[in-house]
């Protein structure tokens, strides 16, 4: 049997993020969106990202972030909001399942790492 497309639609990239090398690699499931952003060659802490499905009005969108392996951090929390704010939105509002493994958190860092998420959209 062969198809001529992938029946997991996957992608990634790898840059320099601030001098060190960061890995994206999204993947798309029928009701997840997986993303792993990482400095470590690892996927790090497993944080499950979920709109709040009580907010009608996307711009002020709520989400629920809850640690599923690893360091369960207040900044984890934080850079999860941040990174899947603009997939979920992107992606008909589906939760998100983000690997996590940082060298560097910083305000630029994040930025650019959403950058990298939107060149690897699957979604």
């Amino acid at each position: 049997m062969s198809t001529a497309e992938s029946i997991i639609k996957s992608k990634q990239a790898q840059k320099e993020v601030n001098g060190i090398s960061t890995q994206v690699v999204c993947t798309e499931f029928s009701n997840y969106i997986f993303v792993v952003v990482t400095q470590y060659g690892k996927i790090g802490t497993l944080v499950s990202v979920t709109p709040d499905s009580r907010c009608n009005d996307i711009s002020t969108q709520t989400f629920t972030t809850k640690v599923l392996l690893g360091k369960d951090e207040p900044m984890t929390h934080v850079c999860a909001k941040n990174l899947s704010t603009f997939v979920s939105q992107e992606a008909a509002n589906r939760p998100i399942l983000l690997g996590l493994a940082l060298k560097d958190s910083s305000k630029d860092s994040i930025q650019h790492f959403k950058e990298m998420i939107k060149s690897c959209q699957v979604w």
